[in-house]
């Protein structure tokens, strides 16, 4: 062959160094935002995502693909080298008419191949060969690097989008972007959003404060997923190591006596002037073997390890596999007002539980007819505005949205759900098949619970459900509390 195989030329990536470098200059690019330098865990959070962008953009600079001009060259390139000396000697003139529109290599090609004697070189074709391979190789670096440099914008832009979400939700409420929650607000928060969505969040937010029922009702709702355990399940106990004190006559901790024994380092120092005398050594060595020579008595305590059985039992399935939460809003025209800032409220308030406690959260509106939104997802911010921005209005129709609830929660993403509907549940009793269908998910793990915004909800329409909460505050109430 007169040059190297250029077969995978185009997966070659550029340099190992140079997708480090710019891993280095993204990082000492992030490290001058000023949440970094003060928030340690989103300076984690951001070298978390570097490390995932710097895998990701080694496969994606390894397989940019290469202009058509280029791949011509590489297939002509391929041709080429299988040539003898001879035959690429005599169609010479053929190859500089094929480089001329598609290569970057042409001119030095004509050069080449235009000197004095140059085709009776016996090693120009090995040459030519050569110096064209570097030249498709420069041309393959070049644009593996236009690319990385195109990613690495990108990510940088992605970076600051992300950290100005996190700021903004510190505005909507600084409680939120704690270590538990500000991991999965980070996944979230790729979305950008305008002031008025940020707004809409702020107002939530502060209604909440202004309600601290609505917000223990919520964490109620969260606390009971962990509180319910799977009866099928035995207790398991774990073990752990105890360490015991006894007394003991080999810790040395005080002396409290002389006794006969063998043990030469507690030897009195009276026994041995036996070996003083060649004659008395040998009654040093009886005694030493009878063990009746003068030691100290020591005593003190030892410690004993032990594996005892703990009295706490060890967290169940049902503890650690907590679901989502599915909750059903009554966006009816009867629910517009103070009960339309209560429920959006606490749907707020369930998704920063969701948040802490890595569940997904979704939202189903209805009234005659139902939407839903998924406030948990990689642009849940964005769901939620608008999900907090919708307006109430319409008739109630309760069963289609519980129907495509129910739907939902039959699926092994389902398990051990939280459905929560709030409404004013002024509405007819559901069907038998509707109640038969609740009462075969509760037996999967699933619990049903109610928050009422109203006192003229229907009774009938309680019983299906696990919990019930009922919060209406008078009309002074809420006056003095939206102070």
């Amino acid at each position: 062959m007169l040059g190297i195989d250029a077969l995978d030329i185009a997966t070659i990536l550029a340099d190992a160094e140079v997708i480090e470098s710019a891993l280095h200059d993204l990082m000492a690019r992030s490290q001058l935002m000023p949440l970094i330098q003060e928030n340690k865990n989103v300076a984690t959070l951001v070298r978390n995502q570097l490390d995932k962008w710097k895998k990701k953009v080694s496969k994606t600079v390894i397989n940019v693909a290469p202009s058509q001009n280029l791949q011509t060259e590489l297939a002509l390139y391929q041709q080429v080298i299988r040539w003898q000396e001879t035959e690429f000697v005599e169609r010479s003139d053929d190859l500089l008419l094929q480089l001329e529109p598609i290569s970057s290599f042409y001119p030095k090609a004509q050069r080449l191949l235009s000197e004095s004697n140059a085709k009776i070189n016996p090693m120009l074709p090995h040459y030519f060969c050569h110096q064209w391979y570097q030249n498709i190789l420069g041309e393959v670096k070049q644009a593996q690097q236009a690319a990385l440099e195109q990613e690495k914008a990108d990510q940088l832009e992605d970076l600051y989008q992300r950290i100005d979400t996190l700021q903004n939700m510190d505005k909507v409420d600084p409680d939120i972007n704690n270590d538990s929650v500000a991991g999965r607000l980070w996944d979230m928060s790729s979305a950008t959003l305008s002031k008025a969505d940020w707004s809409v969040m702020k107002e939530q937010a502060d209604f909440l404060k202004k309600h601290p029922k609505l917000q223990d009702i919520a964490q109620s709702l969260g606390r009971m997923a962990k509180e319910s355990l799977d009866p099928e399940q035995p207790k398991q106990y774990a073990q752990q190591i105890i360490y015991q004190e006894e007394v003991s006559q080999h810790a040395t901790d005080d002396i409290v006596g002389i006794h006969e024994s063998d043990d030469l380092n507690k030897l009195l120092p009276n026994e041995t002037l036996f070996l003083a005398y060649p004659e008395l050594e040998v009654v040093f060595y009886k005694h030493l073997i009878d063990k009746r020579l003068m030691n100290y008595k020591m005593q003190g305590k030892a410690r004993k390890v032990r594996k005892v059985a703990a009295q706490q039992p060890l967290p169940s399935k049902a503890d650690e596999d907590t679901g989502p939460f599915i909750i059903c809003v009554d966006a009816s025209g009867s629910m517009a007002g103070f009960p339309e800032q209560c429920v959006k409220a606490i749907a707020f308030a369930l998704m920063q539980i969701a948040l802490a406690e890595e569940r997904d959260c979704f939202v189903v509106l209805f009234s005659t007819d139902y939407v839903t939104y998924e406030l948990t997802r990689p642009d849940g911010l964005r769901e939620a505005s608008d999900f907090l921005s919708y307006t109430f209005h319409g008739g109630t129709d309760l069963a289609p949205a519980i129907t495509a609830a129910l739907t939902q929660m039959e699926g092994a993403r389902y398990n051990n759900a939280d459905l929560v509907i709030l409404s004013d549940f002024i509405a007819p009793k559901q069907s038998k098949e509707m109640i038969a269908h609740v009462d075969a998910l509760k037996r999967n793990k699933n619990r049903f619970h109610a928050i009422s915004l109203s006192k003229y909800a229907n009774p009938e329409l309680m019983n299906i459900f696990d919990h019930h909460w009922a919060y209406v505050p008078t009309v002074g109430q809420r006056f003095v509390k939206q102070k």
